[in-house]
């Protein structure tokens, strides 16, 4: 194959270049290459932009393809392939498992050791390209009514899914999400298509929350950040006739504090989700958790179905996608999405594929 593969390439913090990889005939029988239409921008997106990485740092030596969440066409399959063919229109789901560790085997192949996740540093890089390689496992054709820059949602979507699965939340139940961002957003809204009585949101920007109110129709909580985390939480329950409490806490921030207020508006035998990444070692009111019997369970990423059903809440229409998203830039022009994103400016910011 004699085409050239134009990449966004990190090479150190505020430091990006464009440059044509080679692409490599499919090799593979079960891959297949996409045609990348959109990439979205996500926080780990600008840490990486304004820190070099995450742990894992990008340089000069070992840069990297920079996106994970993405959109596109296919454009040629592996001898094996069945699911796709090319010209259908797809979402991508960007960690790639082993398929045969005893995770995987188990249903909970996102807890795969030697997962590969787009735009992970030291070699495994992402999505913003021309063609992007992925196994068949990990493509889903999107419906006729979703568009392509719609599709690249899926994936966070993907990961609220997976917090409200792991909360098992039922019809009737009061869900506390904490953080007004688009994996908050999405949190609340699936928590809603789940048959939750009523969702509360949280956040300190005003113009977040505002955009919940309008979206959701959710109840709004702006916390006093000059409050404890026991005074916010009383707050929330008293202003919102919760004395016993709230039966689920999504966790969306990662903020200590954000925890601890979470945990202290959790209803006796409760259940809190963790799906925002914060620092390292916080501190937890574990005694207060003892006392009601609360369950504590951490999300990381999305699991065995957490896509499927993420596509037919979107195809159902009991979720809206277009709204979130708030500009597309071109892809020469990746870093400006990712200043407004750093900038706090949208919901979601778009890059667009590589146009001929």
């Amino acid at each position: 194959m004699s085409e050239t593969n134009l990449s966004c390439l990190l090479y150190g913090a505020g430091k990006v270049r464009y440059e044509n990889r080679p692409v490599r005939p499919i090799e593979d029988p079960n891959d297949v290459l996409i045609r990348i239409s959109y990439v979205g921008v996500c926080g780990s997106d600008v840490h990486f932009w304004e820190h070099g990485g995450i742990l894992r740092m990008v340089s000069e030596d070992a840069p990297l393809v920079m996106g994970h969440e993405a959109s596109g066409i296919v454009h040629s399959v592996g001898s094996a392939v069945q699911s796709v063919v090319p010209g259908d229109r797809v979402a991508i789901e960007p960690g790639f498992s082993c398929k045969r560790c005893q995770k995987c085997k188990a249903g909970r192949y996102n807890l795969c050791p030697s997962m590969k996740f787009a735009a992970d540093p030291p070699d495994a890089h992402g999505t913003l390209c021309r063609l992007f390689r992925i196994p068949e496992d990990f493509v889903y054709k999107i419906p006729e009514a979703l568009s392509l820059d719609e599709a690249v949602l899926v994936e966070p979507l993907a990961v609220a899914v997976h917090g409200v699965r792991l909360a098992e939340i039922r019809p009737g139940q009061t869900v506390l999400v904490q953080g007004a961002g688009t994996i908050g957003l999405w949190a609340a809204a699936t928590a809603k298509a789940y048959g939750a009585k009523s969702v509360l949101i949280t956040d300190i920007s005003g113009k977040k929350t505002e955009f919940a109110r309008q979206f959701l129709g959710c109840t709004i909580v702006k916390p006093d950040l000059a409050a404890t985390p026991e005074r916010i939480a009383a707050h929330i329950k008293g202003e919102n006739w919760l004395e016993d409490g709230v039966d689920v806490v999504l966790e969306c921030t990662g903020v200590e504090a954000s925890a601890q207020a979470g945990l202290y508006a959790l209803g006796a035998g409760g259940v809190f989700i963790q799906i925002g990444l914060g620092k390292p070692m916080q501190t937890l009111p574990l005694l207060d958790m003892c006392g009601k019997e609360v369950v504590l369970k951490t999300a990381f990423r999305y699991g065995s179905g957490d896509y499927e059903i993420a596509l037919d809440l979107l195809d159902s229409g009991k979720l809206s996608v277009k709204p979130l998203i708030s500009s597309i830039v071109p892809f020469d022009k990746a870093s400006e999405a990712w200043e407004r994103t750093g900038r706090c400016e949208g919901i979601k910011n778009l890059i667009e594929g590589v146009l001929d």
